[in-house]
């Protein structure tokens, strides 16, 4: 996961945990998991005309990135048989078909999932380049946090994971 830094303190990546889903040549891909947007679930399962039977246990919809942020993405734990799914570890999966979303309204999707609108995409080289201008830390992806931590709560957990209270880091250099 990418935490951002102080130096990130204007834009759509402040203050943002980043879940990475695909690092390599040609760019990385990822899910901001703690920009909650205001609209619910329901809301987004009513615009697609997928019927709701059993209520949703997490209604928070993110926003993901600002790239396609008409798309839908679901991060889950795995478990179900979705069209166009893509495993990123033994414990999470990205899925952006339809009927990921309609066996969570029915109360048969993944327990432990994500709804996301958009994605954060960086050419090759780019996410290496803002690594090394410390724009972003890198924490072990920890489900827990994923899915059993409130999404306000995401960063400063995650930033406890390097034993640090992101909360407290400024964008100011000093000098001795």
């Amino acid at each position: 996961m990418l935490l951002a830094t102080p130096a990130l303190s204007e834009g759509f990546f402040s203050r943002t945990v980043t879940y990475i889903c695909e690092h390599g040549e040609a760019g990385a891909m990822g899910i901001v998991i703690n920009q909650p947007l205001e609209v619910e679930l329901q809301e987004i399962l009513e615009h697609l005309d997928i019927e709701v039977t059993d209520a949703p246990n997490d209604r928070t919809v993110l926003a993901g990135g600002p790239v396609q942020i008409d798309h839908g993405f679901v991060l889950h734990r795995p478990g179900g048989d979705w069209d166009s799914t893509l495993k990123i570890s033994d414990q999470v999966y990205l899925t952006t078909s339809r009927d990921v979303l309609a066996a969570i309204a029915a109360g048969t999707g993944p327990a432990d999932h994500l709804v996301a609108l958009g994605y954060a995409g960086w050419g090759a080289g780019q996410l290496e380049e803002e690594l090394a201008q410390n724009s972003w830390l890198t924490v072990k992806a920890d489900p827990e946090i994923l899915f059993k931590t409130d999404c306000v709560d995401r960063l400063h957990r995650a930033g406890q994971t390097l034993g640090i209270d992101i909360r407290l880091m400024s964008g100011d250099a000093g000098h001795a």
